[in-house]
């Protein structure tokens, strides 16, 4: 069966995809620690960040770096804060998200889905899209 990663990739339910390539996608977590907290996931399906090709790993860190830029330069963070857990969804994935301490190292500190306020989830979507696409602010 799927992970719920792949079914988002694939358009099967919905996801504020912030970025895609034929190997790697990213998308808004539905529980943030932080709007604009994003994974950065294989499309294939890999449980284990171990289990990757290195070129694959590579490249999947090369999106997060830069998503993490634009989460420094977009949103006001500190630093991009820079996570691998991968207990909650069996499918490899880096967690990308502001963080000014290390209280968004602490996933159970998260939002609820329901918690969120969607206007604030879509504007920080945009904002990483737009941000990929603009060269870095001097």
């Amino acid at each position: 069966m799927a992970t719920v990663f792949s079914k988002i990739i694939a358009g099967e339910i919905p996801g504020r995809i912030v970025y895609q390539d034929d190997t790697v996608a990213a998308f808004l977590t539905i529980e943030p620690v932080a709007y604009g907290h994003t994974l950065v996931v294989p499309v294939e399906e890999v449980d284990k960040w171990t289990d990757l090709s290195p070129e694959l790993w590579a490249h999947m860190n090369e999106v997060a770096q830069a998503i993490g830029q634009v989460i420094v330069r977009e949103f006001g963070a500190s630093r991009a804060g820079y996570l691998i857990a991968g207990f909650e969804v069996p499918h490899a994935h880096i967690h990308v998200f502001p963080a000014d301490d290390m209280s968004g190292y602490d996933l159970s500190r998260a939002m609820s889905p329901d918690s969120t306020d969607d206007a604030k989830m879509d504007a920080a979507a945009e904002t990483i899209r737009k941000g990929l696409t603009q060269p870095e602010a001097k």
